[in-house]
């Protein structure tokens, strides 16, 4: 199983918020190129980035701060938050991001997310974030009337690299992620699930990996140190 640790975005900082509220924010640090290369020199192989900013707006001033991390170092970079545009795809995978996710636009542009799905084969990731298993859009700020497992059936047939499903109820609460519902998307998709939200302990990730999941992302669980990153590696298949 893929450990993809997570560092989220926010004015230019290293944050944290508590089920994607921008009102429950805990800073880690002024430098998001410092902590890749802090998860780097512990053993990481991949990072989940994610734009809290161009999640919530669709626009972003993150561009320099995603850069910098990919020329800091030299492992696979992925990043969801507010791509919204064929340019911004491109000016990401041109600065080295290794590949992208896209939620909001899957939802609401679906013939365009296909298009560019097939114009960027294995480089694009189906974000879907659900509150209530319903499919949350513009940073979470939005909830629709999709049901997520809906949205990962539309999409089965693209040439995507992966499917992140993040629960919301569970994202940095600390509490465990919701298993069942991975089980479910898993068995929803043929594309590859990446779980995401609530895991916390290192049991959490044994769990995961027995039950089959291809990759997880562990965010808050790493930055207060209830799991450590070099545990979670021994599930990493490339370790």
């Amino acid at each position: 199983m893929q450990i993809w640790p997570a560092i989220d975005i926010r004015a230019g900082k290293c944050v944290r918020l508590c089920q994607g509220d921008y009102g429950r924010e805990t800073i880690y640090g002024d430098s998001p190129a410092d902590m890749a290369q802090y998860w780097v020199s512990l053993g990481a192989r991949r990072l989940h980035l994610v734009d809290l900013d161009g999640a919530k707006s669709g626009n972003s001033d993150n561009f320099e701060a995603v850069a910098e991390i990919t020329r800091r170092v030299s492992i696979p970079c992925e990043l969801g938050g507010g791509i919204r545009s064929e340019e911004t795809i491109r000016r990401l995978l041109d600065a080295g991001v290794h590949r992208l996710v896209i939620g909001t636009l899957a939802l609401k542009r679906p013939q365009w997310f296909r298009e560019m799905a097939l114009k960027f084969p294995k480089r694009l990731v189906l974000g879907i974030d659900a509150r209530g298993g319903m499919v949350a859009t513009d940073g979470w700020l939005e909830t629709s009337a999709t049901p997520a497992v809906e949205l990962a059936r539309r999409f089965d047939d693209l040439p995507l690299a992966a499917l992140v499903y993040t629960d919301i109820a569970t994202d940095g609460m600390m509490k465990g992620p919701n298993f069942a519902e991975m089980k479910t998307m898993m068995k929803a998709s043929s594309i590859p699930i990446v779980a995401s939200g609530g895991v916390t302990k290192i049991d959490d990730v044994r769990r995961l990996a027995e039950d089959g999941l291809p990759a997880c992302i562990i965010g808050r669980a790493l930055y207060e140190k209830t799991i450590e990153l070099a545990d979670a590696l021994v599930y990493d298949d490339e370790n």
